[in-house]
């Protein structure tokens, strides 16, 4: 009788033993101090770097012109309907006194508002005629961007609705802005080049290069940390213990690695820590979004 209780408290001792390892193993990561947390390494690699300014803006027909009479008169006979193909010089509807209306562009019938035997006083619209053939988009572009940007500037002009980038050209800017909330606006108009399934109205970005740094050493954006001055720094393995800080100036970033101008050169290795673990304070500020400034920052100390 005796053996048998013995056998049972040897199998709740074993059973004890697992339990508190398996429950340990699992709590490891939660209690696990400071210095015991995980980092994978990242190389410091050559690459060319670019830095952009986007614009947003709608796509819109470059010509499309009012048809309107210059005196009251009569029509006798339209001769085109909402939707038909135009040439210049078409004629579009006569008059009861003998006139021909013609169309002063190639394009499309957009609207018709004339009607045969309807009274027409004078200024009163007949009819529109738009170019879809021919389309650009307007972009605001803020005083502080504006030397970014020139007519003849070669353009990148992203499509959303079709996930499509066409080539594109600065064609005009304003000479005078336009105030909105205290920030003064100029226009750029960039004519696109390729019309293909692009209609009026989708919505358009246009990319235009700010800066670019070739063959230069870069890290991931994640991998440079600030301290509270604002100072980057990176973190390196040391020989023993926890990783320490490296400082080091940075240059551009595209958004996802940034331009490392002192401190480190191709083929250093730093560390970034783990998800497991709370990132160090301070971690690299991508630039403010939209058009305003450039995807790209200078920065260091």
């Amino acid at each position: 009788m005796s053996v048998k209780k013995k056998k049972n408290k040897t199998k709740w001792v074993i059973g004890l033993t697992i339990g508190l390892v398996v429950m340990g193993a699992a709590a490891a990561p939660l209690f696990m101090p400071p210095g015991q947390a995980a980092y994978k390494k990242v190389t410091v690699e050559n690459g060319s770097l670019s830095s952009y300014y986007t614009f947003s803006g709608i796509v819109e027909a470059k010509e499309r012109e009012t048809v309107r009479t210059e005196k009251a008169m009569q029509v006798e006979e339209v001769k085109v309907a909402k939707g038909d193909a135009v040439k210049k010089e078409d004629v579009l509807l006569t008059t009861s006194a003998g006139e021909e209306i013609t169309s002063p562009i190639d394009g499309e019938v957009s609207s018709l508002a004339a009607e045969e035997d309807g009274q027409i006083m004078a200024g009163g619209e007949l009819l529109e005629i738009v170019n879809y053939n021919d389309l650009q988009t307007s972009m605001k572009v803020d005083e502080y961007d504006l030397k970014s940007v020139a007519e003849g500037q070669k353009v990148d002009v992203t499509i959303s609705a079709l996930d499509k980038t066409v080539k594109g050209e600065v064609s005009s800017i304003s000479k005078e802005a336009v105030n909105e909330n205290g920030v003064a606006y100029f226009t750029a108009v960039i004519d696109l080049k390729e019309n293909k399934d692009i209609r009026a109205g989708m919505s358009a970005e246009a990319k235009i290069q700010n800066e670019r740094a070739a063959d230069v050493p870069s890290l991931p954006m994640d991998a440079v940390l600030f301290d509270g001055n604002d100072h980057p720094y990176v973190l390196v393995q040391a020989k023993e213990g926890q990783p320490e800080r490296k400082y080091i100036k940075t240059g551009i970033n595209d958004g996802v690695h940034v331009e490392v101008k002192e401190g480190l050169t191709d083929g250093d290795t730093v560390v970034i820590q783990s998800e497991e673990q709370p990132a160090a304070p301070g971690g690299f500020m991508p630039p403010r979004p939209g058009g305003m400034a450039p995807s790209g920052t200078q920065g260091g100390q």
